[in-house]
């Protein structure tokens, strides 16, 4: 009996998918939970796993086409498929039955056609994110040449421009020092353009940053922390923490605590706008914009007031990881009441953070510079941070907005505040 391959149900906030790659084709044969095809939504990718054994009989939807959850996608037809030896690299040929097994000595160039697609998969096509499989399968390369930062060694489509960046920059090297490399390449300047469609993530990101313009009232306001007190704790038991807790102590659990008790004395700042109403939570779920390879994703860190900074160390990292390998959860990009956003990590001195609706306030992070401050009547360089409030004035008043400030200030100043929550 045929099996119906079927858009699995989208979350609620998600009206519809865009077919991005099937990596199987109409009389190839699949194995159960194999990722048939990808799906990017406004947030994620989704995989379609194989639901049997079987043939891939007929596809229903193309590269890309829109789908809604329920949509219809491919005919399966189940059946055995005969086992493959674990240590034996998977061929290309054992794909149908009617192939040889070896190539035959007369057709040297199928021989060299199927090389590409045994490289890209051979061994290792479970260490590849849905985008690095097509990179990989684009540029012909070998993946098991390529570092896997992701979690348990996954390669993520930013590992694999990584290495072809690495690998262009050497060879331009060795161009530069061919003097026919010279000759040919010294001509005119080159006027090359080259047009992609956006991706269904910064589609939804362009709009909901115009979102935000049209329909807030933002205003910014700035402030400066000395982050002494914050380095010489951090400095002084990051060792002890990592033994303890096996997770770096980062900058972002100490704003997230200072943050946390900073809207617990301004609400306002934790509260958004359902006109007419302005909904006030009690509750603090903080999200953590992360920056990955198809653009910037917010997850969310629930009840932070609840977490310790371990905990928010390792939601942050856990976070950073899976967000690089697609494999963050739609339900883990929604529903937080206040933005913490770090520039500071590429290089940004002051900035001025878009809010992320319906949210009536967002912190944005900077880098950290030594600079000349005056202390006790000296002036002596301290490592300095500039932060940002972005806020909804027709929910927060400016006092409001600059006094949340200050109170982050305070508390990142003297962390003893955190503790005593003073």
């Amino acid at each position: 009996m045929t099996i119906e391959v079927k858009v699995p149900q989208l979350p609620e906030s998600v009206t519809d998918a865009t077919v991005v790659t099937w990596h199987k084709r109409a009389g190839d044969t699949v194995r159960r939970d194999e990722n048939l095809v990808d799906l990017e939504t406004d947030k994620v990718v989704l995989e379609v796993p194989a639901p049997s054994d079987g043939v891939l009989r007929e596809l229903k939807m193309e590269d890309g086409a829109i789908v809604k959850g329920g949509q219809l996608l491919a005919l399966l037809e189940p059946g055995d498929v005969a086992a493959e030896p674990d240590d034996k690299p998977k061929d290309k040929s054992d794909d149908k039955t009617d192939t040889p097994a070896a190539p035959e000595p007369d057709a040297p160039a199928a021989e060299s056609a199927a090389e590409p697609a045994a490289e890209a998969t051979n061994g290792s096509g479970d260490r590849l994110g849905p985008a690095a499989r097509r990179l990989v399968e684009e540029h012909k390369l070998d993946s098991a040449a390529i570092a896997g930062t992701g979690r348990d060694g996954r390669v993520t489509k930013a590992d694999v421009l990584d290495y072809l960046e690495t690998r262009r920059a050497t060879s331009s090297e060795s161009e530069e020092d061919s003097p026919i490399a010279v000759a040919t390449t010294g001509g005119g300047l080159s006027r090359a353009e080259q047009r992609v469609p956006m991706t269904r993530l910064r589609t939804r990101i362009a709009e909901r940053l115009i979102e935000a313009q049209q329909t807030a009232a933002m205003l910014t306001t700035f402030n400066e922390v000395d982050m002494t007190a914050v380095i010489e704790l951090r400095s002084r038991y990051k060792q002890a923490f990592l033994d303890r807790h096996e997770v770096k102590l980062g900058f972002m659990s100490f704003f997230v605590k200072a943050a946390v008790e900073a809207l617990r004395r301004f609400p306002m700042l934790n509260a958004s706008l359902d006109e007419p109403d302005i909904v006030y939570h009690e509750y603090f779920d903080i999200g953590v914009a992360v920056s990955t390879d198809r653009g910037l994703i917010v997850p969310i860190i629930r009840n932070a007031e609840a977490k310790s900074y371990a905990d928010i160390e390792k939601a942050i990292t856990d976070f950073g990881a899976r967000s690089r390998s697609n494999d963050i959860k739609m339900e883990e990009l929604t529903g937080g009441t206040f933005t913490i956003t770090n520039g500071g990590i590429f290089g940004s001195l002051m900035s001025t953070p878009i809010l992320n609706p319906p949210q009536s306030g967002i912190l944005g992070m900077h880098s950290i510079e030594q600079r000349p401050v005056i202390v006790d009547g000296e002036v002596v360089a301290r490592p300095m941070m500039y932060i940002a409030l972005t806020y909804d004035h027709r929910l927060v008043d400016g006092r409001e907005a600059v006094q949340f400030l200050v109170a982050l200030k305070d508390s990142l100043e003297d962390p003893a505040r955190l503790i005593l929550q003073v």
